[in-house]
């Protein structure tokens, strides 16, 4: 088995154990106010907002750090 895929996998259930924990402390509601996006404040559970941030992020960091299928060519010999 590939050590850095089973070292990324261990770091996700870590994250994804976290988030668990959050969610069962933190019941209160926060507000959310970001005026040029959202034009009133948002009350929502504290551990629903870590979530979505949570998410946002791995969706980020997914579109970022997707590549094409096959890396990056040989650059052609010039003539």
């Amino acid at each position: 088995m590939n050590t850095k895929l089973l070292l990324k996998t261990i770091l996700l259930m870590v994250i994804l154990l976290l988030l668990v924990l959050m969610g069962m402390n933190n019941r209160q509601t926060v507000q959310l106010a970001m005026p040029p996006l959202l034009t009133k404040a948002r009350s929502l559970p504290a551990a629903l907002m870590y979530f979505g941030f949570f998410a946002l992020g791995v969706v980020t960091g997914t579109l970022i750090t997707a590549g094409r299928k096959g890396g990056g060519g040989k650059a052609k010999p010039a003539k």
